[in-house]
């Protein structure tokens, strides 16, 4: 964004008698991409743009188009228009950051490699350093304030105990940045995320309710992610203490072990489908619910499927989502305060699987 700015790509526009402030033309940037060696032809290119829609950090100047178009169409960077979702996430991401430079330029830095069990780490601090400096820096009014943001940081994977042993403690523990803020990375990086878009063949989403010895009177139901999606959720959950882990909080991911699985049925449960103009149009039989879902060790318990807009495929009836008033056949209006009516499936479990464990949903309900 900074370097559109810088190369006049982004700037105020005309068209059709108004003026359009700090937006760019789709096609121009297309060419600046592969100008600049980010994308190596026009479809990378594309592909790039509409990750940056899907994770709502570019949109349509005037939201008439979901999709990226390689057009002389006007988009904008919604950090530009001040529509940018400020998300307790976001919030919490950008405070690492600042963190992170304040630390790196601030003479005699808490920073170091340091050495543990014969392993160097790099960018590393002891846990009462940091409170310490926090509370001199005037970034917390007292120790307990400096944990609470420590732990924050920590549960959004900024900053980690260097063996993913501890959560976060005002003692002489060893703690390291996780995030490197200062490493560019590339566009093209966006396209091979490690998410749940891996399971893009399946027909249902990473949250796809699995039976334990499956056969047909059996009802116990449980959110199974692969073993990268069960690292994931063992950081937000309580799961090391099921597999009689002393630890409260970190150990190596346990080893699961499960019967073989069936997936639920891969059969859409809508009777038709339904579009995003029917469900937001004026009289519409449709009402919307906030349901605030607190994950449990093995997930939250639903299958999502479809898109623009998703769907709720199936709940597990003794599950987080079911307890929360989740029912099948609701459709997604917003995920973490993310609208989600223009995402696919894969995108919304991305958005949950990167989340806190806490979901806050907002479905739209049809009324009897």
């Amino acid at each position: 964004r900074l370097r559109l700015h810088d190369g006049k790509l982004i700037k105020d526009r005309r068209y059709h008698l108004r003026t359009y402030p700090n937006c760019f033309v789709a096609k121009e940037l297309t060419d600046w991409l592969i100008d600049h060696k980010e994308a190596p032809d026009r479809e990378t290119g594309i592909r790039l743009m509409q990750k940056l829609m899907d994770h709502y950090i570019i949109h349509h100047v005037c939201d008439e188009h979901s999709d990226y178009k390689d057009a002389k169409l006007l988009y904008r960077f919604r950090k530009d228009d001040g529509t940018f979702p400020l998300s307790k996430d976001v919030k919490v991401f950008l405070r690492g950051q600042s963190l992170y430079e304040k630390l790196l330029n601030v003479e005699g830095s808490i920073l170091k490699v340091r050495e543990e069990n014969a392993v160097k780490y790099q960018r590393t601090f002891l846990g009462c350093e940091l409170i310490d400096w926090l509370l001199q820096e005037g970034e917390a009014e007292n120790r307990k304030e400096a944990v609470e943001l420590g732990r924050a940081l920590l549960e959004h994977g900024i900053i980690q105990h260097v063996s993913n042993r501890h959560h976060f403690f005002d003692s002489d523990i060893l703690y390291q940045f996780w995030i490197n803020f200062r490493r560019r990375r590339r566009l093209t990086e966006l396209l091979n995320e490690n998410s749940s878009r891996a399971l893009s063949e399946s027909p249902d989403s990473p949250f796809c309710l699995r039976k334990l010895n499956p056969d047909p009177g059996n009802t116990s139901f449980l959110s199974v992610q692969p073993n990268k999606e069960i690292k994931v959720a063992v950081r937000r959950s309580s799961i090391t203490s099921l597999a009689g882990n002393s630890n409260p909080y970190f150990s190596t991911t346990p080893a699961l072990l499960f019967p073989p699985v069936a997936e639920c049925n891969p059969k859409s449960v809508l009777k038709r489908p339904v579009s995003n103009e029917e469900l937001l149009s004026p009289g519409a039989p449709y009402i919307k619910k906030t349901l605030t879902i607190v994950g449990d060790a093995v997930g939250w318990g639903f299958v999502v499927r479809g898109g623009r807009p998703c769907h709720i495929q199936a709940v597990d009836p003794g599950g987080p989502a079911a307890a929360a008033g989740m029912k099948v056949c609701q459709f997604v209006f917003s995920v973490n305060g993310m609208c989600g009516l223009h995402l696919d499936y894969q995108t919304i479990s991305s958005l949950i699987m990167t989340g806190p464990r806490t979901l806050v949903m907002e479905v739209m309900e049809a009324i009897e």
